[in-house]
């Protein structure tokens, strides 16, 4: 950890209802001082505050930006952080004697780099798609063109989202149940930068926040996922992360 007096001011640039709340997450842990600046949707597009293209020229949340710099993408994020001011978040890379050898890295550290990427490159964009398909399914269009809206959204559903919703939940509750060291974490007994990606789509599928994930998905059926869900949410960063958006929000929503 550094302190107070050698960091650089580090500012997030917090979009309510977006993926931001984990980097918010990440700063409470790695405990640097930052400050917030929020930024809120547009209340008919649901789109980002156009303010948002001064920090970064893709206007999109989460931002951090330190000095100068001005970090874009969550894994980026989380990866710079981490590597800065956190490294405890990021698990041993080699095994004993192995350094630098191919094939050389520990299952705890292999598991955190797959994890970095997999989140963002094939978990959430299911999570979009299934946005997209419920807003074609309740898109205010004519009561005759209804029946057309809902039935391409249920073809996408039944064709694509709930198969591929089935493979990925099933293989994340067999990653729990294999998790080095028996978990509690997906790298393993402690928390690393890989939790705090996946927390936002696992928070989405397991609080019932509307049609986000698999039509089966219940604590009986994946039960893993529900108490890796529930043990994130009881970590006193995550909940000082949460209590700080409610105070300057005035309410916490994951989406």
């Amino acid at each position: 950890m550094s302190s107070e007096a050698d960091t650089p001011k580090i500012t997030l640039h917090w979009l309510e209802k977006s993926r931001a709340q984990r980097i918010l997450w990440l700063l409470e842990e790695i405990g640097v001082p930052y400050e917030i600046k929020t930024y809120k949707r547009d209340p008919e597009t649901h789109l980002a505050d156009p303010a948002l293209k001064a920090v970064h020229p893709l206007g999109k949340s989460p931002v951090v930006t330190i000095g100068d710099l001005a970090l874009a993408e969550s894994a980026m994020i989380v990866e710079y952080l981490s590597e800065h001011f956190g490294p405890s978040l990021i698990p041993t890379k080699w095994k004993s004697g192995c350094d630098d050898k191919v094939g050389g890295e520990t299952a705890e550290y292999m598991r955190y780099r797959f994890y970095m990427h997999y989140c963002e490159g094939s978990l959430m964009a299911l999570l979009l798609i299934s946005l997209v398909s419920n807003n074609i399914k309740s898109a205010p269009v004519p009561f005759f063109i209804r029946p057309v809206t809902s039935q391409i959204s249920g073809k996408i559903r039944k064709g694509y989202l709930d198969p591929n919703f089935e493979t990925h939940f099933t293989f994340l509750e067999e990653q729990l149940a294999s998790a080095p060291d028996g978990g509690p974490y997906l790298c393993g007994s402690t928390l690393t930068g890989a939790d705090m990606m996946l927390s936002f789509p696992i928070m989405v599928v397991t609080s019932g926040l509307g049609d986000r994930g698999p039509a089966n998905m219940t604590k009986e059926t994946f039960p893993k996922l529900f108490a890796y869900a529930e043990t994130l949410k009881k970590s006193e960063s995550y909940k000082r992360a949460v209590d700080k958006i409610v105070a300057l929000n005035g309410e916490y929503m994951i989406i």
